[in-house]
């Protein structure tokens, strides 16, 4: 039994406007008919497909405000109520409060204590792991969960060797914008096959993608469209090469932005929770707010 955790950053549920939001004009056959027949939006309601759960759900925990990044994102991998813990909403990079939280409740941390094995399958160039070394950046809460699990972030040689993807999926980015043409790229459906394949090297793996949030915050439409339409082809990869018998593949975000790219903030939309395998129906029980996957996970992975 283990867990396909993929996460898009910035993804609400909004209106059905194909002017505004992607997901109202998008192409995307393979996340339609996972949630029943019906387009990822505010009034889809929780839906149950042949192989899926569709359950929208509360990223503001009780507290005012735009939901961000850091709380949002620790709140998915603690089981706790981050904003509440510390306050406020907070992000887009783990505060002080936040970073604590993470090194005591991080579900990879919880995995590895338990004797399995995690991980976060995203490459990340050498840039970033330069930057993080120096303390220019901060890791994001994903990547802090991730290190407080034991791992250091992956990287060209796991890229290289088939054991990580690109955050974007295919590849493709880093050879247009890092110009690293010596990297492998997939189609969306050879990504989403490889995704599954790594994934059951762990009890617990997890693919995170950033670009959803960058063009809910900066646009244009047909970006967002473009994105969204790769994703279904790795979603498509997925539900090839899965066995629902092997486990769950869930898919979440922390908070709302892509679906309304007329404004460059965050919304307070609910966000989709997906989850595919024989355990979603009990799994997708009682789901309401992001604080409440850790739980589920745990109940999954360390039953005895």
């Amino acid at each position: 039994m283990h867990i396909l955790l993929l996460f898009l950053d910035g993804v609400g549920l909004g209106d059905d406007n194909p002017a505004v939001n992607p997901f109202a004009a998008a192409h995307l056959p393979t996340l339609t008919a996972l949630a029943n027949g019906r387009r990822w939006l505010r009034d889809t309601g929780v839906q149950y497909s042949d192989r899926a759960v569709f359950v929208p759900t509360d990223p503001r925990l009780g507290i005012p405000g735009k939901p961000q990044s850091a709380t949002g994102q620790a709140a998915i991998l603690t089981g706790l109520n981050v904003p509440q813990l510390i306050g406020e909403h907070y992000g887009p990079k783990p505060n002080a409060a936040i970073r604590e939280l993470l090194a005591r409740h991080s579900f990879f941390k919880q995995v590895r204590d338990h004797d399995l094995a995690a991980a976060l399958l995203d490459a990340y160039p050498a840039r970033l792991h330069h930057d993080i070394a120096r303390g220019k950046t901060l890791r994001s809460s994903i990547q802090q969960a991730a290190y407080a699990g034991g791992q250091e972030l992956f990287g060209m040689n796991e890229l290289l060797a088939g054991r990580a993807l690109t955050p974007e999926w295919t590849g493709q980015s880093w050879h247009t914008y890092l110009k690293l043409t010596d990297t492998p790229i997939y189609t969306p459906q050879q990504a989403g096959r490889r995704l599954v394949e790594m994934s059951r090297e762990y009890a617990f793996a997890m693919h995170s993608h950033w670009m959803t949030d960058h063009v809910g915050h900066r646009g244009p439409l047909e970006r967002g469209i473009e994105l969204l339409e790769l994703f279904d082809g790795v979603m498509a990869g997925i539900l090839e090469a899965w066995d629902d018998d092997e486990g769950l593949v869930i898919v979440t975000s922390d908070h709302g932005n892509l679906e309304d790219v007329s404004s460059r903030a965050h919304t307070e939309n609910d966000v989709p929770t997906l989850m595919i395998g024989s355990a979603k129906a009990a799994f997708a029980d009682g789901l309401r707010s992001l604080s409440d996957l850790v739980p589920r996970m745990a109940a999954l992975l360390f039953k005895h």
